[in-house]
């Protein structure tokens, strides 16, 4: 049932064909998903960029326009596609996608069972993590976002390893043909606690569930749930603070007092002073500060180990 063919690997270690998803890096926070067609062409501030110049190059390249801009053409990793999908639902972002893998403790050759899809952001990376001998089976109740994703798999090379249903999991439960084989479930619904008797059923002895809320009464109602069959039942709000690296020009003149993290001050030039003077040398410093914008909080992650009866 799960796909073992060495071809269907999720790997980008190859050169660009004709059809290909890339994302296009300008700058950034800057980029876009591109399909590539040997007669079409890209028209950005730097110029414009035949496809076709892409054509034969390895994912990363610098390709330049008519202009002499240029820009970068990446490969559609989970990382990027998450920056550039259509965000048909709210989407987890690298924070919390990365704590979710690693405390479900998804490997490859895994079974993940997810409800619910939404933009595919958290699936994209899952099907990487269980990549080349596990499977997906992602779930959403709304057909059309269903459809959407499962498109959205197909432009991003990862169909072979996941499958999109449509079934609401919160009235339905996840489907009986499962039982007992999921090493991992994931939920993202408005009511958990519903699909948990569910997803407890599901899973092998010793399984991992993480259920996503954005509010704290969501999560105290699934804990209540959980308990009845879950062991080691833990919340956590990952929080992602990002700092921005600039290198400064500065001269021995600069004043010490300056403040840490922020653009060095021009000191005022004594008066008959000359540029260049003796004792003032110029020199290169590398200084982070905080971001302006940084995201706050997006939800809380509740994982829980599913009881063994023995």
């Amino acid at each position: 049932m799960l796909p073992s063919d060495p071809e269907k690997k999720l790997s980008f270690a190859r050169c660009i064909k004709d059809g290909d998803l890339v994302i296009v890096y300008e700058k950034h926070d800057t980029m876009k998903a591109v399909k590539v067609c040997e007669n079409s062409v890209l028209q950005n501030r730097f110029g414009l960029f035949k496809h076709s110049d892409w054509i034969g190059k390895p994912f990363g390249s610098k390709v330049f326009g008519n202009k002499g801009g240029f820009v970068y053409v990446l490969a559609p990793t989970p990382e990027l596609w998450t920056l550039v999908l259509s965000h048909r639902t709210q989407i987890l972002y690298i924070a919390d996608i990365s704590f979710v893998i690693m405390y479900l403790e998804i490997v490859p050759g895994c079974l993940v069972l997810e409800s619910g899809t939404g933009s595919g952001s958290l699936t994209t990376s899952l099907v990487r993590a269980v990549a080349p001998t596990g499977h997906v089976y992602t779930f959403d109740f709304h057909e059309q976002r269903a459809a959407s994703a499962r498109e959205d798999f197909g432009r991003t090379g990862v169909s072979s390893l996941v499958t999109v249903g449509v079934r609401d999991i919160q009235g339905q439960g996840f489907p009986d043909e499962y039982s007992g084989l999921a090493d991992a479930i994931f939920l993202d619904l408005p009511q958990p606690w519903l699909a948990i008797p569910s997803a407890g059923k599901m899973l092998k002895e010793d399984g991992v569930l993480c259920s996503f809320s954005p509010c704290i009464e969501q999560v105290q109602r699934s804990c209540e749930t959980l308990r009845s069959q879950f062991t080691d039942i833990r919340t956590f709000e990952a929080l992602l603070r990002s700092y921005e690296v600039h290198e400064w020009k500065m001269d021995s003149s600069q004043d010490e007092g300056a403040c840490v993290g922020s653009p060095p001050c021009k000191r005022k030039q004594q008066s008959g002073a000359r540029s260049g003077s003796q004792g003032s040398t110029a020199s290169t410093t590398v200084m982070a500060r905080p971001c302006g914008e940084a995201r706050g909080h997006t939800g809380y992650l509740t994982f829980a180990r599913l009881r063994c009866l023995s």
